[in-house]
């Protein structure tokens, strides 16, 4: 029997920044991908709103709801019992104080997950210790963050001029300071994603951020080619599993316009006694 893997835990994951071992995380949305995560040895599944586009076909996170990630969250726990679990608050679930702790608890209890993710920095800090001196393990995300990106004006680059380096720079501080376990960085130019790194005690993951954080992440469905509508800069393909898929698909309907499938590999039989009794009661109901 193989050995049962052992979830990370908060302090592991705080020591990671010390201990110089590379995090491993990955944005899961449902329960089989889950399970290939934590057969793959991934040490953090993120529940992401990203599944509202991968998952639900919309454009952006913003359509994700609390019930939708909370659903979500279950059957993402549900496939991956054994490894910790990071649940990322929706849009406008957090921007009160009471509606932040309301959320971030569904999370825990309803969905078990281990730890919550808002997103922002300094103007988000009262949220984020709020949620900490409440005593959920709390996150925060940082540079690029999708619910905000009608100010940014799309989905682009952060951090590319020293003044917006630096503000990314409070923002960590500021997200540190709060009390949270660990911060994300998002689209955020290499160099100064690994300086910021550099600044602060709590652990930092990456994606789109370079080499120099503490961890990586990225999207399951965009590392397995699973979601193809679009591929960020930032994303390496590790497979396709798309193309296998509709490869598959095609020769099952192949097959099936063609009467190859099903054949009796594929199907039930029955004893011929049964059968020759079955069909002669058949043949008395013709009769009546």
């Amino acid at each position: 029997m193989p050995e049962e893997k052992k979830k990370r835990t908060i302090t592991e994951i705080r020591d990671s920044k010390h201990s110089g071992e590379k995090m491993v995380y990955s944005s899961v949305p449902d329960y089989t991908s889950a399970r290939w995560a934590e057969m793959a040895g991934v040490d953090v599944c993120v529940v992401g709103d990203s599944l509202a586009m991968v998952s639900h076909g919309h454009s952006s996170t913003i359509p994700a709801t609390m019930d939708m990630m909370v659903m979500h969250a279950q059957a993402v726990r549900r496939g991956a019992p054994n490894t910790f679990s990071l649940g990322c608050m929706p849009y406008q679930s957090y921007n009160t104080v009471d509606r932040a702790l309301v959320n971030a608890t569904r999370f825990m209890q309803e969905a078990g997950c281990d730890a919550v993710k808002p997103q922002g920095g300094k103007s988000q800090a009262h949220i984020l210790k709020a949620l900490v001196d409440a005593g959920i393990p709390t996150a925060s995300h940082i540079g690029l963050t999708p619910h905000t990106i009608a100010m940014f004006g799309g989905f682009k680059i952060q951090g590319r001029t020293a003044e917006g380096a630096f503000k990314i720079l409070e923002d960590a501080l500021a997200i540190q300071d709060s009390g949270c376990f660990m911060l994300e960085f998002e689209a955020v130019p290499g160099p100064i994603a690994k300086v910021i790194s550099g600044q602060v005690e709590i652990p930092t993951i990456g994606i789109g951020a370079g080499p120099g954080t503490d961890g990586q992440i990225l999207l399951s469905y965009d590392l397995l080619g699973v979601f193809t509508d679009f591929k960020p800069k930032f994303t390496k393909r590790y497979a396709n599993l798309t193309e296998i898929a509709v490869k598959g698909l095609r020769q099952y309907v192949e097959e099936v316009k063609s009467g190859s499938f099903p054949d009796d590999e594929h199907s039930y039989g029955v004893n011929e006694d049964e059968l020759e009794k079955f069909m002669a009661m058949v043949a008395r109901r013709k009769q009546i």
